[in-house]
């Protein structure tokens, strides 16, 4: 028998994070009939074979140091430089004179030049108001620093002075290693979620949208997932009947993750895609990949929820999973509900996470594309 293992620091994450990252850790142990052996300690013997269940993607580097060397060995993924991990990897630089890290991919943003939203990434506010400038000229711009998460580190301009100050909130040390990506700032229409996982040889795939919520300030906040999952890959979602809407953004995601092809050592057993419609501010409506997640997130509930009900029924072929984070001090899961966190954390205060998932009848089938 083997053990699973969560993995990674957890400075900036509260409680209620941790405890559900936790809990996805312990479903991820009885799905594949390991022990749960809490956060791994170096002095852990490797007599057994151990399943790591990471906050953060991991570096080639640090992953070598685990002894991962597969999709098999964890829940999350491996990039070959750290910048990797992050949103640049989108766009384009502002030219050939621009900043870059090493390990940076001409390729990769020519691939999904289709997919995503205009824009560019720099690795230096010189460079980063270049190319502000050029989209200012199209309307207000949404500046993101690269590690940012969940709408966090972002700022919107409307004209060169805003742009200059977005930029000079941002540490001048991290930009070369963080980065920062600038995009038209979009009226927006709708959130989704597509993605995939790949457990022990079981593979689910996604597509859904993000609810908003108000937490415990008043302050909007993400308030779950509402996913349909099939068994398989995205072969197999793509031949569901899916709304228009659902169906382009899991071709945008899928042109996005086959082009993660382009750098060398990346493997990934969760890779999970934001996308966004939107219209900016000229009217005219864009949608595309804003960032990539090889990570343990907040769709994971849901995610693994997913793989137990297909192992528990063999002829089970697709679901309906409801990701909810609830605030306040009233908030109560559904009686049958997976719950993640329930309690009051010190800094979000009251709240509880919870999945529920329902059996989904596929009464319609369309040809895969």
């Amino acid at each position: 028998m083997g053990t699973v293992v969560t993995y990674a620091a957890n400075e900036g994450l509260t409680e209620h994070e941790i405890a559900a990252r936790v809990a996805v850790a312990k479903s991820l142990a009885a799905l594949k009939g390991f022990e749960f052996g809490g956060g791994y300690q170096p002095s852990l013997q490797r007599n057994t074979p151990l399943y790591f269940v990471p906050s953060e993607t991991l570096s080639g580097e640090e992953a070598g140091r685990l002894g991962i060397r597969g999709a098999n060995d964890l829940f999350g993924g491996v990039v070959p430089h750290p910048f990797v991990a992050s949103k640049t990897i989108a766009h384009p630089l502002v030219g050939r004179d621009a900043q870059r890290p090493e390990g940076w991919s001409e390729a990769f943003p020519q691939r999904v030049h289709a997919v995503v939203l205009p824009g560019f990434t720099a690795f230096s506010r010189a460079d980063a108001l270049r190319g502000g400038e050029r989209l200012l000229d199209e309307g207000p711009v949404r500046v993101k620093h690269g590690h940012g998460i969940g709408g966090k580190g972002q700022a919107v301009a409307a004209d060169s002075g805003a742009l200059a100050q977005a930029l000079d909130a941002i540490d001048a040390v991290e930009f070369p290693a963080c980065g920062v990506v600038l995009e038209p700032s979009l009226e927006e229409e709708a959130t989704y979620s597509v993605g995939q996982v790949w457990v022990d040889g079981m593979r689910a795939s996604y597509c859904g949208t993000q609810k908003a919520t108000t937490d415990n300030r008043g302050q909007p906040a993400y308030g779950g997932s509402d996913l349909f999952i099939v068994r398989g890959g995205f072969a197999t979602l793509l031949c569901m009947a899916l709304e228009t809407e659902l169906r382009l953004a899991v071709h945008r995601a899928l042109t996005f993750d086959q082009a993660s092809a382009e750098f060398a050592g990346l493997f990934a057993s969760r890779r999970n895609y934001d996308v966004l419609r939107g219209r900016d501010a000229r009217g005219r409506w864009h949608c595309g990949v804003l960032e990539q997640s090889w990570r343990i997130g907040g769709a994971s509930g849901p995610e693994v929820a997913a793989l137990e009900a297909f192992r528990a029924d063999p002829r089970l072929r697709a679901v309906r999973a409801h990701s909810t984070e609830l605030y306040g001090a009233h908030a109560r899961p559904p009686r049958g509900a997976i719950v993640h966190f329930q309690g009051v954390d010190p800094v979000a205060g009251p709240l509880v996470k919870y999945t529920v998932v329902e059996p989904k009848e596929v009464t319609r089938l369309e040809p895969a594309h």
